[in-house]
């Protein structure tokens, strides 16, 4: 499971939307003072113009478009489960950054319902090839059972490597010394294959080259999250090979190659493009006229353009707005 983090939401950004919204057409007051006034309109003038804005804007448009198209894939439960697991894997953290992030419960599920509507469209356009199947197959490794022990300090790892090597339970070392609390109770048992991301990259390929019962050297790797360096012992347990069989392993190489498509900017580009261009955009504020023209597909030889008379030809990644990720992904704002 992708660990993700909730990243601070555009208040600035939403708060051009929300006053736009409830300025209903007049001019209303946000401030008054001696020899002037600031109107709604004085602010959204301003405001439209910081790219934060025009960035909001555009995410917007992309996520309307895909959920009028997608959303209907997107069920209740969907929402739910990728709530729950989202949750779960920021543990008690997660309510004080949904909090400090501006979100509440139901604004945060649209935010995921958004992301799941983008993705499902993605997904829908994805055709995998046989070099595509032969591409994940070069890098897949099959689940592997070990044992990890992980350990904020280099002295630390190399402790209890020595104590591992004279013979001393791995179990036992495992729920005294490590700092991962997901595995140091169960004595730092653990499963995983090439497409673990919950395992640093670093750990996976020093484990993937022990036989059984054997013990790695230690191992260093940067917490993607805190960017500190930690250090892993780690001992196989059951290790396994693919072997020749591709077929064996399609289903796993078939979801390998889907989320490749999915990281692949030019791929979601093209995609949104289409689908944008599909749905008919029209941008009705000069303020915004090149706010997709970014992500305008090149080869259509078209641009954004406001809507005077023209729709728009145009893309955007949710990698580059980030769906998910599912598949963090991954992880932007949404407008609430």
């Amino acid at each position: 499971m992708k660990r993700k983090k909730i990243i601070l939401a555009a208040t600035s950004a939403l708060a051009v939307l929300t006053l736009a919204a409830c300025s209903d057409g007049t001019n209303k007051d946000i401030a008054t003072m001696k020899g002037g006034t600031i109107t709604v309109s004085d602010f959204y003038d301003e405001a439209k113009l910081e790219s934060s804005n025009q960035t909001l804007v555009q995410r917007m448009i992309i996520y309307k478009v895909f959920n009028n198209k997608y959303g209907d894939k997107v069920t209740d439960k969907k929402v739910d489960a990728e709530y729950k697991k989202q949750a779960e894997s920021l543990g008690d953290g997660f309510e004080s950054q949904l909090k400090a992030a501006g979100y509440t419960e139901d604004s945060y599920k649209d935010y995921i319902r958004n992301n799941l509507a983008l993705e499902a469209g993605l997904k829908a356009h994805v055709d995998i090839t046989k070099d595509d199947l032969k591409t994940a197959w070069e890098s897949f490794h099959p689940e592997v059972e070990a044992q990890i022990i992980k350990l904020s300090s280099e002295d630390d790892a190399k402790s209890v490597k020595e104590k591992a090597d004279k013979g001393d339970d791995f179990t036992k070392l495992a729920k005294e010394n490590s700092t991962d609390t997901t595995t140091k109770d169960d004595g730092g048992k653990i499963k995983f294959d090439s497409e673990t991301t919950t395992v640093p990259n670093e750990v996976k390929e020093a484990a993937f080259k022990l036989k059984d019962g054997e013990i790695s050297d230690v191992i260093s790797a940067t917490n993607a999250s805190t960017y500190a360096t930690d250090y892993y012992v780690v001992k196989m347990v059951k290790t396994s090979s693919k072997g020749d069989d591709m077929d064996k392993y399609k289903d796993e190489l078939k979801e390998i190659a889907t989320q490749t498509k999915l990281n692949d900017s030019a791929f979601t580009t093209k995609v949104i493009g289409e689908v944008l261009k599909e749905a008919n955009v029209k941008i009705k504020d000069d303020a915004f006229e090149s706010v997709l023209s970014a992500f305008t597909t090149s080869s259509s030889g078209s641009e954004a353009t406001s809507d005077s008379e023209k729709s728009t030809d145009s893309s955007s990644t949710e990698k580059s707005t980030e769906a998910t990720d599912s598949s963090e992904t991954a992880t932007t704002d949404s407008s609430k």
